[in-house]
């Protein structure tokens, strides 16, 4: 960095500090319970409600705006906001989707668990080589039993979630 630049950025952080001592110097800023943020109470309000005064850390509030409008959809994609209607031909293409996805997914979670169980076989899973150690063996089948059962809730869920549609 030049020393011009440098002097440039020195100069506009002095100027951010003095700033912003002059608006904490004009009210206090307190800080409450819940990171609510205010210089509307009086210091006796403040005391009551256990606030704290903020002293030498400027704030910064950004302000947001919801879009509208056209400009609203084109960064949506066209997709409608909370508010809105949906027809019931375009909710019944979403319903479809939905749907059809589960039904992928249930298909893949079923064949995991056939391939499991088939690997499992029944508490009695073939040796591999690396396990002449009785507990490595063990630990593995353990492992096992723990994957089918959280592949058997898998399956479950994906069920219920299909019997609802």
């Amino acid at each position: 960095m030049t020393p011009t630049a440098w002097r440039a950025l020195c100069a506009v952080g002095l100027l951010a500090v003095a700033c912003g001592q002059a608006i904490a110097q004009e009210k206090p800023v307190y800080r409450c319970p819940g990171n609510l943020y205010t210089d509307s109470l009086s210091p006796k309000e403040a005391s009551d409600k256990g606030c704290r005064t903020l002293e030498g850390a400027p704030i910064t509030v950004i302000q947001s705006v919801a879009p509208r409008g056209e400009k609203a959809a084109a960064k949506t994609g066209g997709a409608a906001s909370p508010g809105e209607k949906v027809s019931s031909d375009e909710q019944k293409v979403r319903d479809a989707d939905a749907k059809r996805i589960l039904e992928a997914e249930l298909k893949k979670a079923e064949e995991a668990l056939a391939a499991l169980q088939k690997e499992y076989n029944n508490g009695q899973p073939e040796r591999r080589g690396d396990e002449r150690n009785n507990q490595k063996y063990l630990d593995r089948v353990a492992e096992m039993k723990a994957a089918l059962t959280r592949k058997e809730a898998d399956v479950a869920a994906l069920r219920r979630e299909l019997s609802n549609k």
